[in-house]
């Protein structure tokens, strides 16, 4: 969508069309992608015209099918002809068998990354950032992190004039902070409801006001601290200490887009001691400050400001009459 709308000509300052959206197809036949939506690709690969860009969408397909396959081998081959080569989410999957990505700083979909990691271990594999740029290598993480992506192409090739127009019209931001930690899953419990420590995360949940210190936990447990300590790493792969501060976080961070709480109030509500140490802590789990996170996330700041700029843009002269 960032590029069809920096294609519409006079629309951002710029005299003729940005550019040409081509779809391509493995084969010319429309084809319908996981979200239900049906494409109707413009070409196949076989008879792909010369490209400036290419953009590898993500999907099931490009992760674990054999289009993946296909699609790594049509890049082989037209790759020296393409200025910029970019994938969104598991899209990289279709581009690292390449070898092209090989000693390149990467990045993914936070779920996948691990599992990227494993399959190319010649990638450099961020999990959190939003997309990287290396040479004329592109990567985007999550879904929408495709449209962090796009306009910072459109700002490469154009300037920020355009391209803040073009996130203006999508009403999102230019250059979004922070990273994929602000929007991931807080933690990923691997533990057999058999064991001993199945309850003990929802009782942790619980209890985040209270006393969580390792003594409290693994009395909770039934176990020496240092039995605890090795049996719970062994668990949920982190530290107990860890393991708490993140589950804070994560409660104080849906806490934060209620608005129903001072961040004072809030930092209290999850257990921490000190507001300053809750600052300091959010800011360096997700990137943001409390303060902005709830901004970015609270529905009457979003309502209200699209209300103004409605009202802003509706003062305009209409297109012709100027």
């Amino acid at each position: 969508d960032a590029f069809t709308v920096a294609a519409l000509p006079g629309d951002h300052g710029t005299p003729e069309r940005c550019y040409e959206v081509v779809i391509i197809g493995l084969t010319g036949k429309a084809f319908r992608a996981e979200s239900g939506l049906l494409f109707h690709p413009h070409t196949s690969l076989r008879d792909a015209p010369a490209l400036d860009t290419l953009v590898v969408p993500g999907g099931r397909g490009a992760r674990i099918g054999p289009a993946s396959a296909i699609i790594a081998d049509w890049i082989s081959k037209h790759a020296p002809k393409i200025r910029r080569i970019a994938s969104v989410c598991t899209g990289i999957y279709a581009v690292a068998p390449t070898g092209l990505l090989d000693g390149r700083s990467v990045t993914t979909h936070w779920r996948f990354a691990h599992d990227l990691g494993r399959r190319f271990p010649k990638l450099k594999v961020d999990p959190d950032a939003l997309f990287l740029k290396d040479g004329p290598f592109y990567t985007a993480g999550g879904i929408t992190a495709s449209v962090d992506l796009a306009l910072a192409l459109i700002e490469e090739d154009y300037g920020p004039r355009v391209a803040l127009s073009v996130a203006r019209e999508l009403v999102v931001y230019l250059k979004r902070p922070g990273g994929q930690k602000q929007y991931s899953e807080p933690l990923e419990f691997q533990c057999n409801s058999s064991d001993r420590f199945a309850d003990l995360a929802t009782w942790i949940l619980g209890h985040l006001r209270g006393d969580l210190s390792l003594e409290t936990l693994a009395g909770r447990a039934c176990l020496s601290s240092r039995h605890f300590v090795r049996r719970f790493k062994q668990v949920f792969g982190g530290t107990p200490a860890n393991f708490v501060k993140n589950l804070r976080l994560d409660d104080a961070r849906r806490r934060l887009t209620e608005r129903t709480q001072t961040i004072e109030s809030v930092a209290a509500s999850v257990g921490f001691r000190s507001d300053d140490a809750f600052r300091r802590a959010f800011q360096r789990r997700f990137g943001v400050k409390p303060s902005s996170y709830r901004n970015r996330f609270d529905a009457r700041t979003n309502a209200s400001q699209n209300r103004k700029t409605i009202r802003k843009r509706s003062k305009r002269p209409a297109r012709g009459k100027r």
